[in-house]
């Protein structure tokens, strides 16, 4: 038997095709590889919705090698509150409240996977969505755990001879593998699609916020035209896989794997109703200058109806425009760790939760003046659109101060977990 891997699964939404479709998954990565799959479904969702996904579970045929286990948020609150009080950490309530917090947190529910991956004793971590779906062809489903599972943790060196082409410095191949990934094909990862319907030249304004303030026009035009597309809509046609330090705008956290080594030293961000809180790692990987394998078996990406409900708007919205506020202190970690690169690493060639720490409490005292500007430009173009993008102007106005104060507090947050990160993997695996 080889690696002990996690898929996982984290919803708050009905996605009974998506547990059996991923179940399918689990079974290939048992058959195909010898792995041990133990199953997560984070289970957030609503009563009735729960008993439904439960009903699912246990009708999924046994597989061998493969563990289904189905938590709902009760159940994850009583694995933490263990964790928490084994690793013996100051302020408790507060890491409770980091790790499972009462709003939707993207960060947060993949940080509680990582944990109970490491209870369980996994070697890496394998992360879908429950508003995707895997592609066919030729009549087979395409299951991303081909790419992923054969060279995590391992030296690139190994990688080499079984991937379509190598685009990695040879000082790099006795470097591990840290992840592997691809993107989606489909509907934008955002759901902003009806903007640029309605108006162009707002869609640009609004998704070009999310580059530093300063970066020229151009720049920021060729980075609106990429955003939030993924791997477009071409369906998969057959198997590419490079070995390379990946760009993380090539990869999408429903279709991710990470090795251990990297989940198991640095969170994600905890923030809550913040798009993209989830992606820091794919940042770290690449700034630490540590191997990955981008393929090309692309998830489908759909919207599910509720973002566009008159309740889902204005709460979609608003973790948009929290997303693009965070970028404030994001682009400012990410500089300072493009320019450390592999420093860092320590002796052991292990990502530093220490400096990454000290990086995070760096930006929260940056000036706010460029989000004071974001916020400006956001309700110009809402306005500018009409309807109820200028009502959700009016209450974007009305939170303002809040909105600038949470952005900084989510960077404090995110420090504060970071620091406290290794004694809860460790209180986990123990």
């Amino acid at each position: 038997m080889n690696h002990r891997i996690c898929l996982c699964l984290p919803t708050n939404r009905a996605c009974s095709a998506t547990l059996t479709a991923i179940h399918a998954e689990a079974a290939y990565a048992a058959d195909r590889f010898g792995a041990d799959v133990q199953l997560l479904i984070l289970d957030s969702s609503d009563d009735p919705t729960r008993a439904g996904h439960a009903r699912t579970v246990a009708a999924l045929p046994p597989v061998p090698h493969v563990t289904v286990h189905h938590l709902d948020e009760y159940a994850q609150r009583v694995f933490l509150h263990r964790t928490i009080e084994r690793a013996g950490l100051p302020d408790p309530d507060r890491l409770l409240h980091l790790m499972l917090p009462p709003a939707v947190s993207y960060g947060a529910c993949t940080n509680r996977a990582f944990l109970l991956a490491a209870a369980l004793g996994c070697d890496s971590l394998h992360r879908r969505d429950s508003d995707g779906a895997y592609q066919l062809h030729a009549g087979q489903t395409v299951f991303p755990v081909h790419h992923e599972l054969p060279h995590l943790g391992r030296p690139a060196t190994e990688a080499a001879g079984s991937v379509t082409r190598t685009d990695l410095a040879p000082e790099l191949l006795h470097r591990p593998v840290s992840l592997a990934g691809a993107s989606f094909i489909g509907e934008l990862s955002v759901d902003i699609g009806e903007m640029r319907r309605l108006d162009e030249g707002v869609y640009h304004d609004v998704v070009s916020l999310w580059a530093p303030g300063d970066w020229p026009e151009d720049r920021k035009r060729h980075l609106v035209e990429e955003s939030f597309t993924g791997a477009g809509t071409a369906p998969f046609t057959g198997d590419r896989a490079t070995l390379t330090v990946v760009d993380p705008m090539r990869v999408d956290m429903c279709n991710i794997a990470f090795d251990r080594a990297i989940y198991e030293r640095i969170p994600l961000p905890p923030a809550t109703d913040t798009i993209g809180s989830d992606y820091f790692l794919l940042h770290v990987v690449h700034d630490a200058v540590l191997p990955g394998i981008l393929h090309n078996r692309h998830i489908e990406n759909f919207h599910t109806p509720e973002r566009r409900t008159d309740t889902g708007f204005p709460a979609y919205q608003r973790r948009f425009v929290k997303f693009l506020l965070s970028m404030l202190y994001f682009h400012d970690v990410y500089d300072h760790m493009a320019a450390e690169g592999d420093r860092l690493l320590n002796d052991h060639g292990q990502v530093r939760p220490d400096r990454i720490t000290e990086l995070l409490r760096e930006s929260a005292h940056l000036d706010r003046t460029e989000n004071v500007w974001r916020l400006d430009r956001i309700d110009t173009a809402y306005r500018k659109l009409g309807g109820r993008y200028a009502s959700f102007a009016d209450q974007l106005a009305y939170e303002r101060a809040e909105l600038l104060d949470q952005a900084e507090w989510d960077i404090e947050d995110f420090a504060h977990l970071t620091d406290v990160w290794p004694a809860l993997v460790e209180a986990a695996r123990t």
